[in-house]
């Protein structure tokens, strides 16, 4: 077990103050003053996000980096070490609020996912909101899913050791497709990881009373991401699985909070729930750090930690 996870048991947390890196961090945002996302085009909002790869840290060097296009035109990127024998499969949808992000922005976290845990991690180039509601992201996630179980040897992967794996939206997409799997006898999906998942879109929690604001990610501005999604219509179990009836049956997740972050709560709450409901669970609330802390390990070194450590969970859950 890794040190600082429970399994089944959620233990009460005490509070504590932000690190230096996340208040360092929060006082280059207030310097730059930046206006919201919300405040932004689409587009314009994309450019400014992909500029900022000095936040995203440098990837370490991987043997193989390919992009690909599948059959239905989804684009994909394919991270893997030399190896004599089929690895296990890392899926990574990206996060940025379905608005957000792409592969390009979120290479270094799959190179070091994939050095950290030897498996070949293909990330997912999901189409994008407003220009493509949903369902969309989650029929592109979940086609490339099929693609890679079903297509396994023009992977070199093992498809009967697969692992769904996202940050923020991306986490929710993870666990949209582990329903969905589950729901449709689709991949074996051996393991979900949802990283400061997106999981209801409800923002009366007491981390989004909390941290509505001041804290990076603002619950405006997570309203505004959930509107871009689902433009005018109601979500469903799918596009928010908090709504999912049973959680039983599912793979076994590793959940990843972050403390100051309009986004905990929920995300812990899911995470009692797939306990309750049987599926072995791991949670990890990273203290005094901000939502975006993995992606961003550029600026925050509990980011490597915690890839390191979820790169753990992954051996050990697909080996």
């Amino acid at each position: 077990m890794l040190r600082g996870l429970t399994i089944h048991v959620f233990t009460q947390h005490t509070s504590m103050a932000l690190t230096s890196q996340a208040r360092q961090f929060l006082d280059t945002l207030a310097q730059l003053d930046r206006p919201g996302w919300e405040t932004m085009e689409p587009p314009n909002a994309r450019e400014i996000f992909a500029e900022q790869g000095e936040v995203f840290g440098e990837g370490p060097s991987i043997d193989h980096v390919e992009d690909r296009v599948l059959p239905d035109g989804v684009r994909v990127r394919m991270f893997a070490n030399a190896s004599d024998q089929p690895r296990a499969a890392v899926i990574y949808f990206h996060g940025g609020g379905w608005v957000l992000g792409s592969v390009a922005t979120h290479d270094a976290l799959c190179r070091r996912i994939a050095a950290a845990s030897g498996c070949c991690v293909v990330s997912v180039d999901y189409s994008l909101s407003p220009e493509h509601r949903y369902p969309k992201a989650l029929e592109d996630c979940y086609s490339a899913t099929c693609h890679v179980a079903r297509f396994a040897d023009q992977f070199a992967v093992d498809g009967d050791r697969i692992a769904v794996v996202g940050d923020s939206a991306g986490g929710n997409l993870a666990a949209a497709v582990a329903i969905r799997a589950r729901d449709e006898g689709g991949p074996p999906i051996r393991l979900q990881v949802l990283v400061y998942p997106v999981i209801a879109p409800a923002f009366d929690s007491e981390s989004y009373l909390e941290f509505a604001e001041g804290h990076g990610l603002s619950r405006v501005t997570m309203q505004w991401f959930w509107q871009q999604y689902l433009g005018d219509g109601l979500p469903d179990h799918l596009a928010a699985p908090s709504m999912t009836p049973s959680l039983a049956g599912l793979p076994p997740a590793h959940v990843i909070t972050a403390e100051y972050d309009v986004l905990r709560d929920e995300g812990e709450k899911y995470a009692r729930r797939l306990s309750d409901s049987g599926v072995p669970t791991t949670l990890k609330r990273y203290d005094g750090n901000l939502h975006g802390f993995v992606h961003f390990a550029g600026a925050f070194d509990d980011g490597i930690l915690a890839t390191n450590e979820l790169a753990h969970v992954i051996k050990s859950k697909l080996s």
